[in-house]
């Protein structure tokens, strides 16, 4: 499964993180920082719909999706347009992302920043502070219930939110249990990457009153964000649509057209 590949190689690369700050370190780092205030998941509990517009080159299904890749002038698009929040992929080997692509975002604009990585260690909620992180995603496919509750509970003290995502009832079950308040579904299958725009849906009456509900992947057009807004999304986190899009301003006010 091309997601224990991806997870596998993640801890290769902690590893080689490790080897060059040690986690007392970087701990130290990130916790000498001034203390988050939660605006990612702030930016997303409105009234109206909210749209996480997603900064990424490449993907294991689709390969390279951008070959120019202007992250900057993205980000500056998507920010212009009113991006919520956005999301940028610092995995490297099947994103083709990186930290420095995520430092760049962050001094480019002032939107609440995902780091969207594959967490398989303390360590990385930690580099996520220190690179300027506003959130990081927390995948229950990878965590179990009591690790989630315990990276949860560092998110907390470093004022990082989590988008703790799902795929079915029993990761919903563990999002829950363990305390999320950003719950993503992903109706992309990340074992096979087929997709299902229902998946959210289906899932919906499991998410926690209280807890902001995210529909992740499988938009591909205007009609796709009103059903997903239809079936009870505070948000929508898109990329291929938009990373596809030549005018993303335009795309994304499409998409919030929709919505309404």
């Amino acid at each position: 499964m091309i997601l224990d590949e991806i997870a596998a190689h993640a801890r290769e690369r902690v590893a080689a993180a490790r080897a060059r700050v040690p986690l007392e370190e970087l701990r130290a780092r990130a916790e000498a920082l001034p203390r988050g205030d939660f605006r990612f998941e702030k930016a997303l509990a409105g009234r109206e719909a909210a749209f996480i517009c997603e900064i990424k080159k490449a993907s294991p299904s689709k390969g390279v999706i951008d070959p120019q890749f202007d992250y900057l002038g993205i980000a500056g698009q998507y920010e212009e347009a009113g991006a919520d929040c956005i999301s940028v992929l610092t995995e490297s080997k099947w994103f083709l992302g990186s930290d420095d692509i995520f430092r760049a975002v962050r001094l480019a604009v002032d939107v609440p920043l995902l780091r969207k990585d594959f967490t398989v260690d303390e360590y990385q909620l930690y580099e996520a502070k220190v690179l300027g992180a506003d959130a990081v995603l927390l995948l229950c496919g990878l965590l179990d219930t009591d690790t989630l509750r315990r990276y949860l509970a560092v998110c907390d003290a470093l004022g990082l939110s989590a988008l703790v995502e799902t795929h079915d009832e029993a990761e919903l079950r563990s999002a829950a249990a363990a305390g999320a308040r950003v719950i993503g579904v992903n109706n992309r299958n990340l074992k096979d990457f087929s997709v299902d725009l229902n998946n959210a849906a289906r899932l919906r009456a499991g998410v926690p009153a209280g807890a902001v509900f995210v529909a992740e992947s499988g938009v591909s057009c205007p009609a796709d964000a009103a059903a997903l807004r239809q079936a009870g999304a505070d948000a929508l986190l898109v990329g291929e649509y938009l990373m596809r899009s030549l005018d993303k301003e335009e795309a994304l006010r499409g998409l919030r057209e929709a919505v309404k």
